[in-house]
């Protein structure tokens, strides 16, 4: 193993039974969340998904799940106006690309996938979108970096990821994965759980 890949294995190492059970889990039990804000606001799964993964940036994922309700919630309720004056604990840019998933199907009979990607547009923003609609990807955020470099940072002073860094931190975590016989996306969300606990992160 490489330096970074026995990073990663590092701290997987340190994960619990119940973490990896947890990580696991935890992209399967996002999706059903998108399936249930869909199922109850009348929208298209994938646009919930894309909502969830628009405002999540220095976002905790209890108030994530709870301003993308409140965020599909008002847009149904009242238009984009309504949804814009909407309070979340993210940036505006992003509360704005939230509305433009949510504006985007209006009077069409679906929209591509791509399309979706286009308007979340951060490589983050599109992994981890992907993850949680089930597709084959990788969420390489700020904890990853930090987990993959072997070192604790804030997440307002980990380095702009690079795409040529990008592609080799999922690469690292592709085949730490294959040697511990899972996939890559539940890797990367064990370590995430273990590594908050490990450095007391909320």
């Amino acid at each position: 193993m490489k330096k970074n890949q026995r990073n990663i294995q590092a701290i997987l190492d340190l994960a619990s039974s119940s973490e990896i059970i947890e990580g696991k889990l935890w992209y399967p039990t996002a999706k059903q969340i998108a399936i249930h804000l869909a199922e109850t606001y009348g929208i298209a799964f994938y646009e919930a998904v894309a909502v969830l993964s628009a405002l999540s940036p220095r976002n905790k994922w209890s108030r994530n799940k709870i301003d993308a309700e409140r965020t599909i919630n008002a847009y149904v309720s009242g238009g984009a106006s309504a949804a814009l004056e909407n309070k979340v604990c993210t940036f505006t840019a992003n509360k704005k690309k939230a509305i433009m998933i949510l504006e985007a199907n209006k009077g069409k009979e679906s929209i591509d996938w791509q399309d979706i990607l286009d308007i979340l547009s951060g490589a983050k923003l599109c992994e981890f979108a992907n993850c949680i609609k089930g597709n084959s990807d990788i969420t390489i955020d700020g904890h990853a970096w930090c987990i993959w470099e072997g070192c604790r940072s804030s997440l307002k002073d980990v380095p702009r990821i690079t795409k040529k860094s990008r592609e080799q931190i999922k690469e690292d975590y592709r085949q730490v994965a294959l040697a511990n016989e899972m996939e890559g996306f539940e890797l990367q969300a064990i370590t995430w759980v273990a590594y908050r606990r490990i450095h007391k992160i909320k």
